[in-house]
């Protein structure tokens, strides 16, 4: 299982050094930190803050995600996707169009980048403990790893050199449970060497439930 992980971690970071899963997209961590400015990004992103929240915790936690601090590399590729229509939502699609300069993309996803790394509460409940066992162990029988072993302890990320894999401990159980469900049903398609989509075709509907349940109180 683990030599699996490996493999597919190397596929992801050769696409990254020849140029992207297809030359034309943008890959995650094509921009560091150092690249943007967190104090211009709060005032460029005031659009974002009224379903994203000032401080990066979503307004609305049905619909959209959480992105304090979130990684800023991660950010400026799914904004980019929205823009090039690897990716599609009615709502992000439409602002994605609006951030015209590549600076101000990098202001704004260094500045929720820079927001207290968001955190959820534990409901202790029996999806939550079957989540925590898929989230650490997988689902062995299933073909499917740990979700840990690419997001990292807690679900806070493998760390800020690598932005491919972003911050999920902590996030809106609704927004992981779609994006799981997209991923699964192919209506979501950038992520990196089609990885999550291999593993969401993999998980019921309750496992995904139970991983979002237990993802979302980290």
């Amino acid at each position: 299982m683990i030599k699996k992980v490996i493999s597919m971690m190397t596929v992801v970071l050769l696409a990254v050094f020849a140029g992207g899963v297809n030359a034309d997209q943008t890959i995650a961590g094509g921009m560091s930190v150092a690249d943007g400015d967190p104090n211009a990004g709060k005032s460029k992103s005031e659009l974002c803050h009224g379903c994203h929240g000032v401080n990066g915790i979503s307004v609305d936690p049905t619909t959209f995600p959480n992105l304090a601090g979130q990684f800023a590399g991660y950010i400026f590729k799914q904004v980019q996707d929205f823009q090039l229509g690897n990716r599609h939502d009615d709502t992000m699609s439409a602002m994605a169009a609006t951030v015209t300069s590549l600076q101000d993309l990098k202001d704004i996803a260094v500045y929720f980048s820079k927001q207290k790394t968001m955190e959820g509460k534990p409901t202790g409940s029996a999806a939550a403990k079957t989540g925590d066992t898929i989230f650490h162990n997988g689902v062995p029988k299933a073909g499917v790893y740990g979700c840990i072993n690419c997001h990292g302890k807690n679900g806070k990320g493998r760390g800020k050199g690598n932005s491919l894999f972003p911050v999920i401990g902590g996030q809106q159980k609704a927004y992981i449970v779609k994006q799981l469900k997209d991923f699964k049903a192919g209506t979501r398609k950038n992520d990196p060497a089609g990885m999550m989509g291999d593993i969401a075709k993999k998980l019921s509907d309750e496992q995904i439930n139970a991983v979002a349940e237990y993802l979302s109180g980290l």
